[in-house]
């Protein structure tokens, strides 16, 4: 039998009509305007500051402690801020975050981001056509809602969220009230998922049966069902509406509440499930772009992955850059591969991985490779200069080394259940020169990373932890360039180098 078409106010009356019975009579609306309040995820963890305003006290991967800094106490710092666009500038923390949520940009243009006023169809135009040419989510987002407001829809607080392809976030989100004016843009950690805070929320629900929520947040039954409804209810709101919003494979929706008394009219559900459809297009549309920067992030690092992203895709194309080269290498690999099972050994391979690649990227280096046993990574000369690379290439080296020995000493209980692996060591060399950085393989198969001389020296320098005790080994090119005290070890004849090489160690590790 062929179902009847459906006009957009029957579609949205459909959609929550099995929860209006939740929408009883609503007490007068608070008339104060309501503080910032926590997004979803509810909680009042303290908020964390964007990238790049103040060095991470945890690892970006995986949140754990950061080991001590050791030697480098005395180590020039250099100033490495991210640049921020000023349009996305950040503005004073004003919003509780609980953990595992991080602010990633902020916008504040207010009402001034569109007209005072306009009608529908002006909205509908907006949304086909100058909506299509902006790069960034978080000032569509932000315009989308204000567009509405001036359109007369009593909207005062909204959210998108959208899921992800990425082995550490659960997603992103996008937080608007009309309150501040501000609209955060933050990223949600996996770890997210397994909290009350998450499981008790309304979103939960949605994304697990693809049903939409509608409910009177002034309700005791509301309150009872999900916590953050005793929230809003203190803050004023009189109707909240979750609802799933595209995204074939993906967890995506949009919440969108109300403090006028009485709630959403049903004229006005039929116009935000017509808006929303059209919206949908440019969240997909940036979904697609964000799950590409993602996986190629994850897998290239952030820096490879951005030179892809923006057409560096033909082989042979790349650039030289001047760079401190991270080369690390596990001593006794092959030993124990023969002795453990190959569980165990991808679980102390993920577990030295981590505390390697967790101290390079905290001093801002770049991961190009998982080789085997060893990892390349390089430290681009860029604004904190050729000083600046050298002193967080070798900070990351000490930090990567005591991470190491807390490993070895108090491993976590998967690794300390088999025995064998102990003592683990590795050896890092340090060098520096100029490099090739690009695309080179097979027509059909490409890598983007790093080659030349330089590399080469590197990698055999870092063979030579076979003959030198020391588990850090600096080259002279390198250790003209750092400020700490480093002792001699001697002058070193590599295999394909055709001069010796002067060999340095941190005195004092």
């Amino acid at each position: 039998m062929r179902r009847s078409r459906l006009r957009p106010s029957d579609r949205l009356r459909r959609r929550v009509a099995v929860c209006g019975k939740h929408l009883k009579s609503r007490p007068e609306t608070s008339s104060r305007s309501p503080p910032a309040e926590a997004p979803h995820l509810a909680g009042n963890g303290r908020i964390a500051p964007p990238r790049g305003l103040q060095t991470p006290a945890t690892c970006a991967s995986t949140g754990r402690a950061r080991p001590r800094a050791g030697v480098l106490a005395a180590c020039r710092i250099l100033s490495q801020g991210t640049a921020v666009n000023e349009r996305l500038k950040p503005q004073p923390t004003v919003r509780p975050y609980p953990p595992g949520v991080i602010v990633i940009s902020r916008s504040q243009r207010g009402r001034a981001t569109a007209p005072a006023t306009m009608t529908e169809m002006e909205l509908y135009h907006w949304l086909l056509r100058e909506a299509a040419l902006e790069r960034e989510l978080l000032l569509i987002f932000e315009g989308f809602l204000w567009r509405m407001v001036a359109a007369g829809l009593p909207i005062d607080r909204a959210t998108l969220h959208i899921g992800t392809l990425h082995p550490q976030l659960l997603g992103f989100a996008w937080n608007w009230r009309a309150s501040d004016g501000l609209c955060e843009e933050v990223k949600v950690k996996q770890s997210t998922a397994d909290t009350d805070a998450f499981r008790l929320n309304p979103l939960f629900h949605v994304f697990g049966s693809g049903a939409p929520i509608r409910r009177n947040p002034q309700s005791a039954e509301a309150q009872a069902e999900f916590p953050i409804m005793r929230e809003l209810a203190e803050y004023g709101y009189t109707e909240y509406m979750a609802l799933p919003l595209g995204g074939e494979g993906f967890r995506h929706a949009v919440t969108l509440a109300t403090m006028r008394d009485g709630g959403f009219a049903d004229a006005e559900l039929a116009v935000l499930d017509s808006l929303l459809s059209v919206f949908t297009l440019h969240v997909e549309r940036h979904i697609a772009v964000r799950i590409a920067n993602n996986t190629l992030g994850a897998y290239l690092g952030p820096l490879a992955a951005n030179h892809v992203m923006n057409g560096g895709i033909k082989r042979g194309v790349g650039q030289s850059i001047h760079a401190m080269i991270f080369f690390a290498d596990l001593r006794r690999f092959t030993d124990l591969s023969d002795h453990l099972a190959g569980d165990d050994m991808i679980e102390l391979l993920n577990a030295y991985f981590e505390a390697f690649a967790c101290a390079v990227l905290a001093e801002g280096g770049e991961v190009l490779k998982f080789m085997g046993d060893g990892l390349l990574a390089v430290f681009p000369f860029a604004e904190g200069g050729a000083r600046g690379a050298a002193c967080s290439a070798l900070k990351a080296a000490i930090t990567a080394q005591d991470a190491l020995g807390q490993l070895n000493t108090a491993p976590p209980p998967r690794l300390a259940a088999f025995d064998g692996w102990r003592p683990l060591k590795a050896g890092i060399a340090l060098h520096q020169g100029e490099v090739f950085f690009g695309n080179i393989g097979a027509p059909e198969r490409l890598d983007f990373t790093v080659i030349g001389p330089a590399v080469n020296e590197a990698a055999r320098v870092e063979a030579l932890h076979k003959v030198i005790s020391h588990p850090i080994l600096i080259t002279e090119a390198a250790a003209r360039l750092i400020d700490v005290p480093l002792e001699r070890l001697g002058d070193y004849t590599l295999r394909g180098v055709t001069a010796p090489l002067t060999i340095y160690a941190p005195a004092t590790l």
